[in-house]
C-alpha cells in the first residue's frame, strides 16, 4: 500500500491553532500488518467525515511491519471522540493483541503548518514517544 496522501475532510481556519497527533505502530507478525492493512479502509472513510478533523495521512510499511498515521485536529476532544467511535474503536480494539510496538506524540501547531510533514512526525514520534 502506497502513503495515502494528506486528506482535508474540513480545512482549518488562517491562524488557528490545531492539534497534531502521530502514531507509530509495529505489528508482531505479517499476518498482524495483514489485519492492519484489511482494517485501514473503514477508518480512513471516518476520518475523511470526523467532525474536527483537519488533516490526515497514512504511511503503510507492511513488510517491515510499521505504520504511521499523523493526523490534525480542531481540538484534543475531536480526536478523542473519534477514537473511541465509528470504526475506529473495534479496529483498535481488534488489533491490539498484535501489536508489539507504538509510540505516540502530540503537539499545537498553526493552519499555516499544514499539512505536518512526515519528517515532523518522525521527529516527534523519536523524541516523544
Amino acid at each position: 500500500m502506497p502513503t495515502l496522501p494528506w486528506t482535508v475532510p474540513t480545512p482549518a481556519p488562517q491562524g488557528a491553532e490545531v492539534h497534531v497527533f502521530a502514531s507509530r505502530f509495529e505489528t508482531r507478525t505479517l499476518w498482524g500488518a495483514l489485519r492492519f492493512l484489511v482494517r485501514t479502509p473503514a477508518v480512513w472513510r471516518q476520518v475523511g467525515r470526523a467532525p474536527g478533523a483537519h488533516g490526515a495521512t497514512l504511511r503503510a510499511q507492511p513488510l517491515r511491519r510499521t505504520f504511521w498515521t499523523p493526523s490534525a485536529w480542531e481540538l484534543a476532544d475531536a480526536l478523542k471522540a473519534f477514537a473511541h467511535s465509528g470504526a475506529h474503536r473495534p479496529t483498535s480494539r481488534g488489533l491490539a493483541s498484535h501489536i508489539r510496538g507504538v509510540a505516540f506524540a502530540a503537539w499545537e501547531t498553526t493552519a499555516e503548518q499544514l499539512p505536518v510533514s512526515w519528517e515532523e512526525a518522525e521527529r516527534r514520534l523519536r523524541n516523544d514517544g
